[in-house]
């Protein structure tokens, strides 16, 4: 039988393109509840790009995003996080948004709490995890107290120190504070024209969790090995305009 040259070029090419497997492997995700958590499963999960996805879960649950499965943890109160059984990631994203109890699926998922991430930053490395992504609430009303204190300076230097390749943080979003006016007619013009304010236009408006979803997405495609954190007032900034054009003056300046 006669080979069609066209077949045989469509094969080649095929053959030539890299599998999800071998350019992003498995992506693991802690704490995918929230608004932000499930907007970062539904974004990342449904690009495909990654050969798997797993969610921690504490029971089994049957995800609607295809390619999404669970990987159940041991009860938090009996085994430590270090002492897990190991899995495989290549790529791990550790969110903490708090769950929506109204929402069934959210209520089987695993949640970190700002203490668990040296050891789970620990056992992720174990596991051959290479790029980390820390992400917090794009809300800071919905921020856990230890995160409003500030997610301890010391806990984040220990996860540097476990040897990930990259390391992204993404804080939560904030608009940049106002220019403070000596002039006191300035003053007084800032509060006269303060009155549109009640008219909230979009820029003034919260950040939304699939405008940080998408960021989280661009900067695990472009970041280059290092530390990498983004600022409240950046990730602000994102959200306002050209995400791509800020995202790469912030990982390739």
């Amino acid at each position: 039988m006669a080979l069609d040259p066209l077949h045989a070029l469509q094969a080649a090419n095929r053959a030539a393109l890299p599998l999800a497997s071998a350019a992003f492997g498995t992506l693991l995700v802690a704490g995918a509840t929230g608004a932000l958590g499930a907007e970062l499963l539904r974004r990342l999960a449904g690009s495909h790009r990654h050969a798997h996805t797993r969610v921690l879960a504490r029971e089994p649950i049957r995800d609607g995003v295809r390619g999404v499965e669970a990987c159940l943890t041991p009860p938090r109160t009996s085994t430590p996080i270090g002492q897990w059984p190991l899995t495989s990631a290549h790529t791990a994203i550790i969110a903490f948004d708090p769950p929506r109890l109204y929402h069934d699926r959210e209520r089987a998922l695993w949640v970190p709490e700002p203490s668990d991430l040296p050891e789970l930053a620990r056992w992720l490395r174990a596991c051959g995890v290479q790029t980390l992504a820390i992400v917090q609430p794009h809300d800071q009303g919905r921020l856990p107290e230890a995160l409003k204190r500030g997610l301890a300076s010391l806990d984040e230097q220990a996860v540097v120190a476990h040897g990930f390749e990259r390391v992204i943080l993404v804080r939560s979003a904030r608009k940049p504070a106002d220019a403070k006016l000596a002039n006191p007619f300035e003053r007084v013009a800032a509060w006269m024209l303060s009155i549109v304010r009640f008219m909230v236009p979009s820029s003034e408006q919260p950040v939304r969790a699939s405008k940080v979803a998408e960021l989280v997405d661009i900067a695990l495609r472009i970041a280059p090995p290092g530390v990498h954190v983004a600022a409240p007032e950046l990730v602000w900034q994102a959200a306002q305009g050209d995400m791509h054009a800020v995202a790469r003056a912030w990982l390739q300046p």
